[in-house]
């Protein structure tokens, strides 16, 4: 009782009322500055600061007007083929040989000029009318420049805009031994492409669905390639020497588009 007696005097008489309050250290002071210091040039960082972004797509490698599906137009058995992959050709030049059932030998003529990618069949295969001969790219002359056409989703697409630089890797290119190609996007589509229409340009209905799978529609991004006279490519490199072969068309490619800096207060507003 004595006890508690002698602390209810001290809280009615409280001692070293003359002793000024101490509301934090120097050290605490120190540490709240620099919180201060901190969150101000954050502040101004997000506002006036740029980050860079980057979107992601696959495409491919081919020549401006796309490429096309050869087919046959007649039932029967391959007689004879006039090219092979790598090779130019002209509008209306012969491409296979196909005998009928009456015994008639119907030769096969390109549509237009182009360069042959793919023939899926061989001497002595039996094929049906509409059966695929051949897969070429349009092109009027050998060396024409070619382009790597992208096919992201469309809410990738809405990101991108001509003049974002792009990095390119070629699947058949080693990326550590030779680098990426660089380039620039030259156009990015209006509107998003079926699997049927993509077949249409490339001439390939295999990457088609690739670039259609679990059911997307795809918006195409047409990407410029840099030249460089200097490569044995003909393209610049993010590494100098560049593959020491020449690029073919249809060759499957990955991308890193770079879009637009953006503040990063932008990320925080609706």
């Amino acid at each position: 009782m004595e006890f508690r007696q002698k602390a209810l005097a001290r809280l009615q008489s409280p001692e070293e009322l003359d002793v000024p309050v101490r509301l934090a250290r120097p050290q605490g002071a120190l540490v709240l500055a620099l919180v201060a210091v901190v969150l101000a040039t954050g502040g101004w960082w997000a506002v006036t600061g740029t980050v860079d972004t980057h979107e992601t797509a696959e495409g491919v490698l081919t020549h401006t007007e796309g490429g096309y599906l050869l087919q046959s137009p007649y039932a029967g058995e391959v007689t004879a083929l006039y090219t092979q992959p790598g090779k130019q050709l002209a509008a209306g030049a012969a491409v296979a040989a196909v005998r009928t059932a009456d015994g008639r030998t119907q030769t096969v003529h390109a549509v237009v000029a182009g360069e042959v990618v793919q023939l899926p069949v061989q001497i002595g295969a039996v094929v049906s009318a509409g059966a695929d001969l051949a897969s070429v790219v349009r092109s009027a002359k050998p060396g024409e420049p070619l382009v790597a056409v992208l096919y992201p989703d469309a809410a990738t697409a809405a990101q991108m805009s001509a003049g974002d630089p792009v990095d390119v890797t070629v699947q058949t290119v080693p990326e550590q031994t030779f680098g990426t190609l660089r380039g620039t996007v030259l156009a990015v589509g209006r509107a998003a492409e079926s699997a049927q229409q993509i077949t249409a340009f490339l001439g390939d209905a295999q990457l088609a669905q690739a670039f259609t799978a679990k059911g997307q529609q795809p918006v195409p991004v047409v990407v410029r390639l840099h030249t460089d006279a200097h490569n044995a490519s003909g393209y610049a490199w993010s590494k100098k020497s560049g593959p020491p072969y020449a690029l073919q068309p249809s060759a499957v490619v990955s991308a890193s588009v770079r879009t637009a800096a953006q503040h990063p207060i932008d990320w925080l507003l609706p």
